[in-house]
């Protein structure tokens, strides 16, 4: 299962791509990349999700025009680099909440607009210091949050399946404050097998600090196909009692798998906002168990 892709996401996805490569080449190189685009979306799955198209076009522009597939690494330096000098900020807001647990998490869904891929040419670091001092105003589903909650205490294994470089740095004090309360459960944290837009990989998790277990998905896909990722990840899904899922991609590609998962995620384009009646940038976090 996942959330298949309509035309409004086909016109995202040529829009942005042919954005990017007319800076790369000749319009005749863009003319034949945009038919190369378009046969590689005609000759997909009628239920592929963007998380996947988008890689499998990744690919295909980094081949044709010669690019390195880590392109965004100057980003992603930068992601990192703005969190972890603010997070001993962070981390004293957190620990004064009355509810550590579900400020941290406010943190960390605010956190995932530090998306360079789905936000192409709006994220801006002035704007996320001041939304950092908005992040208690952030309105989470209570019900979704008590249950999660619940599912932590009687668990004995967390997966955490994370996004973007820099807001790896929120999930990071979010899973530390989730060990303190809940000291039973085993945390994993699973990032990116290869470099894909700016998403985080192994290199970024160690950078933020993550101090549990780190596995990859062993693909370079900004999301979890669960029919492309490679054993060690479907191993740790398969034994996992709570999964948190970060962005819209892990979303897009996971969604209605019937794995105990809650996603948590900005609402960034027109499919996200049909598809979860929300609007634009909302914040949401969902229970999926089927």
């Amino acid at each position: 299962m996942s959330i298949s892709m309509n035309s409004t996401c086909l016109e995202c996805f040529l829009s942005k791509r042919l954005e990017q490569v007319r800076a790369l080449g000749t319009d005749e190189q863009s003319t034949e990349m945009a038919k190369k685009l378009a046969m590689l979306y005609a000759q997909s799955d009628a239920d592929m999700d963007s998380a996947v198209l988008g890689g499998l076009a990744e690919d295909l522009i980094n081949e044709y025009y010669s690019i390195d597939p880590d392109r965004m690494r100057e980003e992603k330096e930068m992601s990192n680099r703005f969190v972890l000098e603010r997070l001993d900020k962070v981390r004293s807001r957190i620990a004064a909440a009355e509810d550590p647990i579900y400020a941290a998490l406010q943190y960390a869904v605010l956190g995932n607009y530090l998306d360079f891929s789905a936000l192409y040419g709006q994220v801006s670091f002035e704007d996320m210091d001041k939304m950092l001092d908005t992040a208690f105003t952030i309105d989470l589903d209570k019900a979704c949050y008590a249950q999660f909650l619940k599912d932590l205490k009687n668990g004995k294994r967390f997966l955490y399946l994370t996004d973007n470089a820099g807001e790896i740095c929120f999930d990071r004090v979010l899973a530390e404050i989730i060990a303190e309360a809940f000291p039973q459960l085993e945390i994993t944290f699973c990032v990116r097998g290869k470099p894909i837009v700016n998403d985080a990989t192994r290199e970024d998790a160690e950078i933020a600090g993550i101090r549990f277990p780190i596995i990859d998905n062993g693909i370079g896909i900004g999301g979890t196909p669960i029919h492309m990722i490679g054993a060690e990840a479907k191993a740790a899904l398969d034994a996992a009692d709570v999964i948190l899922a970060k962005g819209m991609g892990n979303t897009e590609s996971m969604f209605g798998c019937g794995y105990n998962i809650y996603y948590a995620f900005l609402v960034k384009c027109e499919r996200f906002m049909e598809f979860f009646q929300a609007p634009k940038m909302k914040p949401l976090f969902i229970r999926d168990h089927t």
